[in-house]
């Protein structure tokens, strides 16, 4: 297939989104207005032979301090057939439109899975001494066809940072936690919970947990349950402009897109949560939960009722995001996995994001100033 690639309107992006049957919420042309301190551009991939749209990419910008150059960013993207035999073709005019816009490095996210370990695994893996990290267990699931992409993009000169970390060595989670709900009933999906988790969604019923959804008024309480999260956690949250600004630039391209859950008990807010909608693929995005009330489970109660509600909208899989890939009891990330293997989904391990430098002075710099942040 003869590609032509140029830029598109944000009507034509939205389209194309909406005839794919998901992806990610960071390639939808809303994310830009999401990220407003970036500039963005909508990329088209044209067939030659028909005239078809046949990929898209959410490009966003950031340009340097005091010169004319950017860092160009496609989160989770391109939306392109990443296994076609022809993957140069794709990318080749891609890098010669970033540049030319002034681009001096382009980092994106092949949304390519490359292994998937079953819950049934990883609780293995925990119990094994001699297992520290996801990589340790062998995977329940490969998709060979991911290697070979790796192969095709290092031979083109995109290079990879080594993920030896947690898994959050990179901008996007590599390591992620998906519930598989395809040709399932949600009594299946229930019954592959743990006992713990069906017994603290028991117990949340019991105790007369109520979880109801919010709209953007509501966003204020969210961020203060948000902010007591924060301080518990040890991590600097955003601010409330930010979900505000979310709210109303997902929400104005599709009255659906995202969604605000909030657990309470007795009239009291206890957890909250925000989740978004990209046809068949639904994310738990946001998290957080008050210090008080933690014995009537409302996390548990919250999760349940969102998939439930990701269930009826005809999903095919509810996303609880990013996991570290470590699987050792002292890892302050430990608890991530541990809480999420308990809805009996799967760990999923993307390609990760990768860098292709056109200046290589600048792409450089740029490495040594994140490596130092």
């Amino acid at each position: 297939m003869s590609l032509t690639l140029r830029t598109i309107s944000r009507e034509q992006h939205l389209a194309y989104i909406q005839s794919l049957p998901a992806a990610s919420h960071m390639q939808v042309p809303a994310w830009a207005d999401v990220k407003a301190e970036w500039r963005s551009e909508n990329l088209g991939w044209f067939d030659d032979r028909t005239g078809e749209l046949v990929g898209a990419g959410l490009v966003l910008y950031r340009q340097l301090p005091k010169i004319k150059r950017y860092l160009a960013y496609l989160p989770e993207g391109p939306v392109i057939n990443w296994y076609a035999p022809n993957l140069q073709d794709w990318m080749e005019p891609m890098l010669a439109h970033l540049k030319q816009q002034g681009a001096f490095s382009v980092k994106m996210g092949p949304p390519v899975i490359i292994r998937r370990w079953d819950a049934t695994s990883i609780k293995k893996g925990i119990q094994d001494p001699d297992v520290k990290r996801l990589r340790d267990i062998e995977a329940d699931h490969i998709e060979p066809r991911a290697f070979e992409v790796a192969d095709k993009l290092r031979r083109m000169g995109w290079q990879q940072g080594e993920d030896g970390g947690a898994g959050f060595g990179d901008v996007q989670p590599r390591y992620v936690f998906q519930v598989p709900l395809a040709n399932r009933s949600l009594e299946e999906v229930h019954k592959n919970f743990n006992q713990l988790w069906r017994r603290n969604i028991k117990k949340a019923e019991k105790a007369g947990v109520e979880v109801v959804q919010g709209g953007y008024h509501d966003l204020e309480e969210w961020q203060r349950l948000y902010e007591i999260t924060a301080v518990r956690d040890h991590f600097r949250p955003r601010p409330l402009s930010y979900f505000q600004r979310m709210w109303a630039a997902l929400n104005n391209e599709d009255p659906n897109r995202m969604r605000l859950y909030f657990a309470r008990h007795n009239g009291v807010n206890l957890s909250a949560a925000t989740m978004l909608v990209v046809g068949g693929h639904v994310w738990y995005s946001y998290g957080a939960s008050d210090n008080i009330g933690r014995e009537v489970r409302p996390s548990n109660a919250m999760q349940w009722a969102m998939l439930r509600d990701a269930y009826a909208l005809g999903a095919t899989v509810y996303d609880l995001r990013g996991i570290s890939d470590s699987l050792d009891e002292s890892d302050h990330l430990f608890g991530l996995i541990q809480f999420k293997v308990g809805t009996g989904g799967q760990a999923a391990e993307y390609l990760g994001e990768w860098d292709f430098p056109l200046n290589k002075l600048l792409h450089k710099a740029l490495d040594i100033y994140m490596s130092r942040r």
